[in-house]
């Protein structure tokens, strides 16, 4: 205690010895003769010279750059939450959110705000970032590309993937053909616009697309292996056709494009048979984040950046030569989730939204004033649907796919999203896309990304049944106990497991535990997903094995953790639906007492008084009533308190509506080694003779039925867990005797009384 009185005392000297040593220095600085370049002006107070400062402040570039950007991100996260509450891919609400943000819709209303932020003298910042964000996610993108993949379905693939190419390409430049002398200037050839309007009606969004099938928990079906391979297919082969026809646009005439084509060819080759090879050797060094230093991720960005820059000298632009060295990169699964997690959030998150708000500034929807610039955007939109969708399907089923398939392989392919905004604006900084086309193609992009996931939908009804669906093919005893465990941390999943092992494991047929794993951001990169589902369900697989109990994995990408949890329960029959109060009591403050809440009596008394109002249920109040409303089965929220071995339970009867838990008792009876208390409380008095009288016979060795007037720490001792109704458990955590904080692991029981049975 001394020592920090003189620490405090020596501190305080320091400060006012030398402040007087400043003072004197200013005030002697002072007298040295200077011509100040900066006149102040002394009729204006003090404030207001303030208050001049923070407008030049604002005014600054930097301060507005940065402005900017929180703007752009705060709208396209809002725009993209409402989207993806009507199931739309994240990219939908950030392509809308740079259109809202643009003339169409800010500039127009709010017209003195907009100069302000997004004046076209003050977007060189925007624009230069975006082009940087554009360059690290290309280089995500062909890190996405498994080519071994692509070996393996080219035979299959190849043809879907280039008929989906070929014939919207075609359909493209025969509209150029009728269009190319109202719309253009003269300024530009008929050849460059031409591929141009070809090239935008053939891209597929492999991003997007990956992340669609991801969210309906296709990746892993035949329908997705065979889409994304196709998908993948058409990626490489779109973008080299892309730097084709830059190559042509560039150099004006087809004949003088052939050097420009073959440098890059030669290119493409060197990376490919001599960098790939020394990549797949760094890779598997460099695959612990241990290792990957800061001098390893300066290799990579050189790597990076000098592909970008060759490519853009050779004219096939810089995004081509990102995307090449994405591709290029070892194959090894750990080094490129290392490598993506590094890069991946800056550029998906801060960078990337920057082009679609830079986009949507040069998409100006009052430029099509009149009824033909309509009816021209909807035959680009109808060419590049009857193209694309036409093509990929007609292409399948002439593959031997199934109707059903051909029509979403034909859906999915016409997906375009960014991909096609990536294009448009190559082709709009060319001067080769006219504003008014640019416009009506980024509509068209926004309606065909747009129309995706409503469509799979449709089809899906249309053709019921689910005989792509890997979960179905697994026959299922019907007198089987089925429980739905749904976990976002892998240990709640092991613990929601442990659950049912211990108290359903003896049920005379058995159990079929289903571990469902939720992901959530339907934008999380497909290259993770297999590390994300190994680390998940490692501890539950090895708890399994443990118990000698079958168990099924079923692993789902979603915007919306409730909603797919309900929906799951409601699709597949399940009996039971375990999920975590999302709170370890067994770590609450109040619960291990630390030193530091000991030492503080007012916080500790403060935090008691209050305990009743920090417990799980409340803390997930809103999660567990949409369950509770929706979930049409027996649902079970759980809370631990360090649970390990199960030898007596108590069973809370708080009313007459509480019965149904003898139900769950009758189950976990028929495992020896649990003795059960029934605890009837005050509440339950004059309806003990709705106990089921053979329950109490059969089992009266190990049921004991005990009454009380409420629950206390006497009540709990020895116990190991406590069932207790929805119902039941708010009136207990309302009574004033009760101590909430004496609690053992607790079940939650909510049954949806459809049909009473005794």
């Amino acid at each position: 205690m001394k020592q920090n009185q003189k620490n405090i005392i020596c501190y305080i000297g320091m400060l006012i010895i030398f402040s007087i040593l400043f003072f004197v220095l200013i005030d002697l600085g002072d007298t040295i003769p200077h011509q100040s370049k900066q006149v102040v002006d002394k009729s204006v107070s003090y404030f207001d010279q303030f208050l001049g400062t923070l407008h030049h402040e604002m005014a600054a570039p930097l301060t507005l750059l940065l402005i900017q950007i929180f703007v752009i991100i705060l709208a396209s996260r809002f725009f993209g939450f409402i989207f993806g509450k009507m199931g739309q891919p994240l990219v939908i609400g950030e392509i809308i959110a740079g259109i809202a943000l643009g003339p169409s819709l800010l500039g127009k209303y709010f017209p003195e705000t907009f100069d302000f932020l997004f004046a076209p003298q003050y977007l060189g910042g925007i624009d230069a970032l975006s082009k940087i964000g554009l360059i690290l996610f290309m280089f995500i993108i062909g890190m996405e590309l498994d080519l071994g993949t692509l070996k393996k379905k080219i035979n299959q693939t190849l043809f879907i993937s280039h008929a989906s190419i070929i014939l919207p390409f075609f359909l493209g430049m025969l509209l150029s053909y009728f269009i190319f002398t109202k719309y253009t200037d003269g300024s530009i050839s008929y050849i460059a616009f031409s591929l141009f309007i070809g090239i935008s009606m053939s891209i597929t969004a492999f991003p997007v697309l990956a992340r669609i099938l991801q969210e309906r928990n296709l990746l892993k079906t035949h329908l997705g292996t065979v889409t994304i391979a196709s998908a993948a297919n058409d990626d490489i082969t779109a973008w080299c056709l892309l730097a084709a026809v830059i190559a042509i646009a560039k150099a004006g005439t087809f004949v003088s494009a052939l050097y420009t084509i073959a440098a890059a060819v030669a290119y493409v080759l060197v990376m490919l048979l001599l960098v790939k090879p020394f990549m797949k050797r760094i890779g598997d060094i460099y695959s612990r984040k241990e290792v990957m230093n800061k001098p390893f991720m300066a290799f990579i960005f050189a790597v990076l950046i000098i592909s970008a820059i060759v490519t853009q000298i050779i004219g096939i632009h810089a995004l081509f030569g990102a995307f090449l060295a994405g591709v290029v990169m070892s194959p090894n699964p750990r080094f490129r989730k290392i490598i993506t997690e590094k890069i991946e959030d800056v550029a998906l998150v801060l960078l990337l939204p920057l082009f679609f708000v830079f986009t949507g500034l040069r998409t100006e929807i009052g430029l099509l004033n009149t009824s033909e610039h309509w009816l021209m955007c909807g035959l680009f939109t109808l060419v590049a649907v009857v193209g694309k969708f036409g093509g990929g399907a007609i292409s399948a089923k002439l593959a031997g796919e199934s109707w059903k398939d051909s029509l979403s392989i034909g859906t999915l392919m016409n997906t375009r999203g960014l991909m096609e905004l990536v294009v448009l604006n190559i082709g709009y900084d060319m001067g080769i896309l006219p504003p008014t086309i640019f416009v009506m193609l980024v509509i068209m992009a926004l309606v065909t990304t747009f129309m995706t996931s409503p469509i799979l939908s449709i089809i899906d009804k249309v053709f019921t049944g689910k005989a792509n669906n890997p979960q179905s093919e697994t026959p299922v005893c019907e007198s089987k106990y089925k429980i739905l465990i749904c976990f976002g941390l892998p240990e709640t999943g092991k613990r929601l497991f442990n659950i049912s092992g211990q108290l359903f494991a003896n049920y005379p047929c058995g159990i079929d535990v289903t571990a469902l794993h939720l992901t959530q951001g339907t934008d999380t990169n497909p290259a993770q997903l297999e590390s994300f589902k190994q680390s998940s369900f490692n501890p539950i697989s090895e708890k399994a094995n443990r118990m000698n109990i079958p168990f099924h994995l079923l692993h789902k990408v979603t915007n919306n953790v409730t909603d797919s949890i309900i929906e799951e329960s409601a699709e597949n029959g399940y009996d039971l639906v375990l999920v975590g109060a999302g709170v370890d009591m067994s770590r609450h403050p109040e619960m291990v007492q630390p030193r530091k809440y000991q030492k503080v009596a007012w916080f500790r008394k403060l935090l008691h008084k209050n305990l009743n109002k920090l417990t799980p249920l409340d803390l997930m109040q809103d999660k567990s009533d949409k369950f509770v409303e929706e979930v049409d089965k027996d649902l079970g929220i759980y809370i631990n308190r360090d649970l390990g071995l199960i030898e007596r339970v108590i069973v809370v009867i708080t009313d007459p509506s509480d019965l149904f838990l003898i139900k769950f008792a009758e189950k976990i009876i028929s495992n020896s080694r649990i003795l059960i208390q029934l605890i009837l409380t005050s509440e339950f008095r004059g309806h003990e003779d709705r106990i089921p009288k053979r329950f109490a016979e059969t089992h009266k060795q190990r049921v004991a039925l005990i009454r009380t007037h409420y629950l206390n720490e006497a009540t709990y001792t020895g116990v190991d867990l406590m069932l207790v109704s929805y119902k039941g458990w708010a009136t207990l955590k309302e009574s004033p005797n009760h101590e909430i904080e004496k609690i053992p692991s607790t079940l939650i029981i909510h049954h949806p009384y459809k049909k009473e049975t005794d």
